[in-house]
């Protein structure tokens, strides 16, 4: 079954970039031009993934964003920027978008990336459980536990937890998670690990200004500690 994309962008000539050449790669395109119409949408509509631009009106990209991630943890989002400034990539990403790539942007990119999320979204898991130090990893929910309770991690967040956890001790670059984690080679732009990281920490860590799990080897990368 095609898989269902949502692109929201005011630019006309965008969309209509985008829309075609997904298409050709055998995806369903659905659009907007404004945040209010995304949202309608998205409402309405079962979506594999959302390409969402943040200059937007009636609903700029990061209201949208924050609304969805209030109930739907799962359905990736990749912001569209024109954007250079580093607090604006940062905001997407702490609001719950798994990705962003700047405008102007390469197709071949686009669809890496698109290919990349949507792969991440179908792939099986066995039905099981990993357990330790009161957490609990259920690789069929695709949700985490701490002392019982939901941690609310979006898809982005559970599987790196979940890599990065499964070898303990072992200490991953922000290239390799990338790689394993993002699925796409390094594109210019690390801080994306340390944002999920960051978040990670807070929703895992009893006190993530002390994290007792997910650790850092300074000048190397992330490791998980039992």
């Amino acid at each position: 079954m095609n898989k269902t994309i949502l692109v929201v962008d005011d630019e006309k000539s965008i969309v209509e970039l985008l829309s075609f050449n997904l298409r050709k790669e055998g995806y369903n395109i659905l659009t907007a031009y404004d945040g209010e119409k995304g949202l309608q949408i998205y409402k309405d509509a079962a979506l594999d993934l959302i390409l969402l631009d943040v200059m937007l009106p009636k609903l700029n990209g990061f209201e949208v964003c924050s609304i969805i991630r209030k109930t739907d943890f799962k359905t990736p989002i990749i912001m569209l920027t024109a954007r250079e400034e580093e607090t604006d990539k940062v905001l997407g990403l702490e609001l719950g978008a798994d990705d962003y790539i700047t405008k102007p942007f390469s197709i071949r990119e686009v669809m890496a990336r698109v290919k990349a999320n949507i792969r991440r979204t179908v792939q099986s898991a066995p039905p099981e459980e990993m357990t330790a130090d009161g957490i609990v990893i259920d690789l069929e929910r695709y949700d985490v536990y701490i002392d019982g309770e939901s941690a609310d991690l979006t898809q982005r967040e559970f599987e790196l937890f979940r890599f990065i956890s499964s070898q303990p001790g072992k200490v991953y670059s922000r290239e390799e998670l990338l790689r394993e984690v993002w699925q796409y080679e390094y594109l210019g732009d690390l801080r994306s690990v340390d944002v999920a990281v960051r978040r990670l920490r807070e929703k895992i860590e009893h006190d993530s200004a002390k994290p007792e799990h997910i650790m850092t080897k300074r000048g190397v990368g992330y490791y998980y500690e039992t």
